[in-house]
């Protein structure tokens, strides 16, 4: 008996050590390292771009910048200071890099050769500087930084300093995960020439309650200097309190240096104008446009100005694709973009006098970034298999060369799960491509438990990323069939399927995850008494809605950071822009909005009969903290098993190495006692 159960052991401890060894795990995950985009040097010979390493113990991460031919071969590490590197920029005679670093003490400008030698620090201001950016006559350089202008109840009332409050007057208060600061992220040039700064910074913004970039995904994309750096354009929305969180009408502003004079260049146009970008020749200016104002997921156009005459014209009639990432060829006469199509990022040159646009990359993967390099573009791509590397693609035939090979030690040890696509079709008629992720070894004979994975958004892609939180990979080496559904409400099939779902967030979107699902268990290898729904905010609201409109289907839930109840929600967001126009109004509206009416899920509790692991941040003001324990509290309230996993610090991702291990074996664990157990 003792020889049966060492037996029954070794085996376990082997399969427990092989799937250590071989197969994606949450421990691994936080050990790759994460490759960003690339900044090709003025003569094409050479990029700059930046690796960034967490270190789970210490529950940190550090990144640093490596230097590498565009044709590809060794990377020469060219900076490893004891805190993060970040925002390098090629100076515009390619002989220095500038970029950001914490390790004096603050964020400052530092300057290098591109070797890596005589490391300098150029500025010393009083304060952390952002969103550095060298001036093309290399006479100024600009960069932001946080400005107060708001009195706090201390400032107002200086015998009370120990007084903790907030005075509230006006929205918006809090975005995202962080309190209004009583500051302002303005934009500041300053004096250079040739490896020095001089002078005070001059705020062109002085005294503005505005920010650039827009908060809170905004960055250096977002300014932009004239060609003959006489000029300098950014990003504003230049409006405050209740208009400002009801509308996405941002502008493009010009800075003239001589006069300090400030022009608003897209006066007029109302949804989002943001990223300029300048031709070389300083005679035009690219930039991207969303026509509605209030819906944050339109169509963004490429639109083109005339600096001299002042005419607009959009480049993209016609093209139903949303477009990225653009920027000016060497010779002005193309811009290059990144476009979704069909649950794919790829990259597009698009040629400014024709208007003919030509894709430049094809197969099942995320083009992120595209920047050019002697008759190449150098692209950021990732899959569902493997996350960003660096690779050129050959402008004449299309030919990819990886450049990068980041993570490729790991990746020789590891077993990954195949990853196909298939058309479902829906309720209506329509064919919707849906990912179908499959175990490492896996075997046809046996059968499957599967997960319904639900996507945020809602209007965002199941395209080819790779998460480090919704890795489907990961999630395969458990021994899950994924089923990754691009159903109504996601770009990159036109934009009638993405705007589909605004308004009618329980209705069709709804009724395609379950085709989905339907469609897959079908397979012999699927488990159909083993299915479980998982997502994140629209996707965790989706697992709420399906939980009381599931008929049976699953045995299992998961919902991180899910809109419960929309009316609460609606009361205690913060972008009500996004509101107004995707549940389509308050819900004192008369007549009431019919999100109110069908589509909120708290109204379906009564149909709970499922477990449910719940997982939410306080740090979360898009979808507060309260929508996760009302959910909770019900399923507690009605008998239902159910979890609550509660980040006190995290907001709506989770950010820290070793909260995200801990997200992941509370995830495994929930799934595995309900689908394994």
């Amino acid at each position: 008996m003792y020889k049966y159960i060492t037996f029954i052991l070794l085996i376990f401890l082997a399969t427990t050590t092989s799937f250590a060894q071989d197969r994606l795990s949450p421990e691994l995950l936080w050990k790759l390292g994460r490759v960003s985009s690339p900044h090709v040097s003025p003569d094409g010979k050479w990029m700059v771009y930046g690796v960034k390493y967490f270190d789970l113990k210490e529950n940190s991460g550090n990144r640093d910048l490596y230097l590498m031919s565009t044709d590809g071969g060794d990377a020469k590490k060219i900076t490893a200071f004891s805190g993060p590197e970040f925002n390098e920029r090629w100076r515009p005679d390619g002989k220095k890099i500038g970029f950001l670093s914490t390790e004096g003490g603050s964020s400052q400008l530092w300057e290098m050769n591109p070797d890596g030698s005589d490391k300098r620090q150029l500025t010393s201001i009083d304060g952390d500087i952002d969103n550095f950016e060298y001036a093309p006559d290399m006479k100024h350089i600009s960069f932001t930084m946080d400005v107060k202008l708001d009195k706090t109840p201390n400032d107002i009332y200086p015998d009370l300093e120990k007084a903790d409050a907030r005075i509230i007057d006006d929205l918006m208060y809090r975005h995202w995960d962080s309190w209004h600061d009583y500051k302002y992220r303005h934009l500041f040039i300053m004096d250079y020439q040739d490896g020095s700064v001089s002078g005070d910074p001059t705020d062109i913004m002085k005294d503005e309650k505005f920010d650039t970039p827009l908060n809170p995904f905004g960055g250096a994309e977002q300014i932009a200097w004239y060609a003959d750096g006489s000029a300098i354009a950014y990003t504003c929305k230049k409006m405050t309190g209740k208009q400002y969180t009801v509308s996405t009408n941002s502008d493009i502003y010009s800075y003239q240096l001589a006069s300090s004079k400030t022009t608003n260049l897209t006066s007029g146009m109302n949804g989002y104008d943001m990223d300029p970008v300048f031709s070389g020749d300083g005679k035009k200016m690219a930039w991207l446009s969303m026509e509605k104002e209030g819906f944050e997921a339109d169509r963004n156009r490429i639109f083109v100005m005339d600096l001299a005459s002042g005419k607009k014209e959009e480049l993209t009639v016609g093209f139903d694709q949303s477009a990225g990432h653009i920027h000016w060829s060497k010779d002005d006469k193309k811009i290059f973009f990144t476009s979704p199509i069909n649950a794919t990022y790829q990259g597009y040159e698009l040629d400014v006098a024709s208007k003919k646009i030509r894709q430049l990359t094809k197969g099942t993967h995320n083009i992120y970034a595209i920047a050019e390099a002697n008759g190449n573009v150098i692209a950021t791509k990732a899959s569902m298999m493997r996350p960003n590397e660096l690779y050129k693609v050959s402008l004449a035939d299309g030919k990819e060369t990886q450049l990068t090979f980041v993570n490729q030690s790991v990746y020789d040890k590891l077993k990954t799960g195949k990853v196909e696509k298939r058309m479902v079709k829906t309720t209506d008629g329509k064919d919707m491509l849906v990912w179908v992720i499959f175990p490492p070894n896996f075997d046809p004979n046996k059968k499957y438990p599967a997960l319904l994975y639900c996507q945020g958004g809602p209007q965002s892609a199941v395209s080819q990323f790779f998460s480090y939180r919704w890795n489907f990979q990961l999630m395969a080496a458990h021994d899950y069939i994924i089923v990754a559904p691009n159903r109504r409400g996601l770009p990159s099939f036109g934009q009638a399927w993405n705007d589909q779902i605004s308004g009618d967030w329980g209705g069709q979107a709804m009724k395609d995850y379950l085709s989905a699902i339907d469609a897959v268990k079908k397979e012999s290898y699927v488990d159909e008494n083993r299915l479980g729904a998982v997502g994140a905010s629209f996707g965790g609201y989706s697992v709420y809605w399906l939980a009381g409109n599931h008929e049976k289907r699953f045995k299992a839930f998961i919902s991180h950071c899910g809109l419960y109840n929309l009316e609460s929600w609606y009361a205690t967001t913060e972008e009500m822009f996004f509101a107004n126009w995707d549940v389509k109004g308050a819900p004192w509206d008369k007549p009431l909005p019919v999100s109110y009416q069908k589509h909120s899920p708290h109204t379906y509790v009564g149909n709970w009969d499922t477990p449910i692991l719940v997982i939410h941040g306080q740090r979360d003001y898009r979808v507060p903290l309260a929508e996760g324990m009302q959910a909770f509290n019900a399923a507690q309230l009605r008998g239902i098993p159910s979890r609550f996993l509660y980040f006190p610090d995290e907001g709506h991702w989770v950010l820290s190495p070793q909260n995200g291990v801990l997200w992941h074996r509370i995830f495994f664990d929930w799934l595995d006692k309900y689908l394994k157990g």
